[in-house]
């Protein structure tokens, strides 16, 4: 091995790091994910401690510090702008997550195309597609100006370079993984690669304040393939979700150092590309069944804004000795606890039924707030009870059968209002922040049982 090198084992899924091969990591807890690759020595002195810097470190006091309005450039693309926070931070580092095909280069192409048109200083760095196949694509999703220019390379130096050169104000790089840095000596879409990567363009940012997007592919359970640290380096974190055979997509954010984190943005792709869906919450009601049982309207929030869902339940008696239950667009083991709560507080007898919980639409909700909608929706398949199609209801169930308070239901209920529901079954607790708003009939429910007999 070279003077100054040493061989590192690495987790392919987590970053981990270790000195010896190992079969199951210990951080992550996943089995033969440990590669070895050679990485550098750092200089170390005598004593064992790492050398510093001889220049003092200068500290400045907080209240010196002038604080700054962060200058953000505009897309254009409303959906996509209120994810990032308002518009896209000069200097900034975003990290776009996704599975593959799922559309993070046409909606990034798309940003590039409505920047274009502002003439912005653009350049796309590819190292995954040929100029003719950007091409393609971009004829496609429409026009373009000149202020966008084409790289396809994998080289990191001469990406630098050309950027060092042309200083634009907006970067994409397609994707990280492809990237590779001459001076480590493992394979491209390594772990060492990929973090230093990423650190070097995080430096280029930070220093010429430019925004650099970066392209990230998924591992098999949903996360940028990568070390962890890949997420904490970044300034946002932007995950493209939905099923690649459906025509919806969602932008949803996970981390912003400039914004509101979970905030989503709603696109559905079409032969012109990904179009903004402005009101979501009409979509996700579309094709509402008329007089079946099993159904009902809840409302989530998302960051700032407040969706309707549909959620339907199906119970039926099983045939078999352990009864099937299966959960889609929210959490497999909340819907169990709800379940039991409802055996216990509501004296509803489920054990020997098969329950399927869905929410239409395809998206995935977790919020507490649609606890009461999974609940209602069981009771109302389960004693055939239909609910009327005005009627839409929200709140988080305890484990005493009680309905807890949730946050901003004064936005939920104006939503509805909007929607034209006449019908809102709402906690006890959120009454007083709701009995203001007219048009609507508002029910304030303490706990389950009240909130069945509310939709008989």
């Amino acid at each position: 091995m070279a003077k100054g090198k040493t061989s590192v084992f690495f987790c392919q899924e987590c970053g981990y790091e270790s000195s010896k091969w190992m079969g199951q990591c210990p951080a992550c807890k996943e089995w033969n994910t440990f590669v070895e690759e050679t990485v550098d020595k750092k200089s170390i002195s005598s004593s064992g401690k790492v050398k510093k810097e001889s220049k003092e470190a200068q500290v400045m006091p907080l209240s010196a510090v002038k604080s700054e309005k962060q200058e953000r450039i505009v897309t254009g693309i409303a959906e996509f702008d209120r994810v990032l926070g308002g518009g896209i931070v000069r200097g900034s580092l975003v990290l776009v997550g996704g599975d593959p095909g799922i559309g993070k280069s046409t909606l990034l192409l798309q940003v590039c195309r409505e920047l274009s048109l502002k003439k912005v200083p653009l350049l796309y760095v590819s190292g995954e597609e040929s100029l003719h196949q950007i091409k393609m694509r971009a004829d496609r999703l429409g026009v373009f100006t000149d202020s966008l220019e084409l790289l396809c390379e994998t080289s990191l130096d001469i990406a630098k370079d050309v950027i060092q050169r042309k200083k634009p104000e907006v970067v994409v790089i397609d994707s990280i993984q492809t990237m590779y840095n001459e001076e480590i000596s493992s394979a491209p879409g390594s772990v060492s690669q990929v973090r230093e990567t990423t650190g070097v363009l995080m430096q280029l940012a930070k220093t010429l304040g430019i925004s650099i997007f970066i392209v990230g592919h998924v591992t098999k359970d949903g996360a940028v393939a990568g070390p962890r640290t890949l997420e904490h380096m970044v300034d946002t974190v932007l995950y493209f979700e939905g099923d690649r055979y459906e025509s919806y997509r969602i932008l949803r954010g996970v981390k912003n150092r400039f914004g509101s984190t979970n905030e989503i943005g709603v696109f559905e792709m079409k032969a012109e590309g990904l179009v903004e869906v402005e009101n979501p919450s009409e979509y996700m009601l579309s094709g509402k069944p008329e007089g079946a049982s099993g159904s009902i309207v809840t409302c989530s929030i998302e960051g700032s804004r407040p969706i309707l869902l549909e959620i339907q339940a199906l119970v039926c008696h099983s045939f078999f000795n352990n009864p099937r239950r299966t959960a889609n667009g929210t959490d497999y083991n909340k819907v169990n606890l709800l379940m039991a709560v409802l055996e216990k507080r509501a004296n509803m007898s489920l054990s020997d039924c098969d329950a399927y919980v869905n929410i239409a639409g395809g998206i995935r909700m977790n919020e507490p707030a649609i606890d009461l909608g999974i609940v209602l929706a069981i009771a109302s398949s389960k004693k055939d009870i239909i609910v009327r199609e005005d009627t839409i209801c929200f709140g988080e169930v305890g484990l005493s059968g009680e309905v807890r308070g949730v946050t901003m239901s004064e936005q939920r209920v104006a939503e509805a209002k909007k929607l034209g529901f006449k019908k809102c079954i709402v906690p006890k607790v959120c009454l007083t922040g709701v009995s203001h708003i007219d048009g609507i009939e508002i029910v304030g429910v303490a706990n389950i049982k009240e909130a069945i007999e509310a939709i008989r």
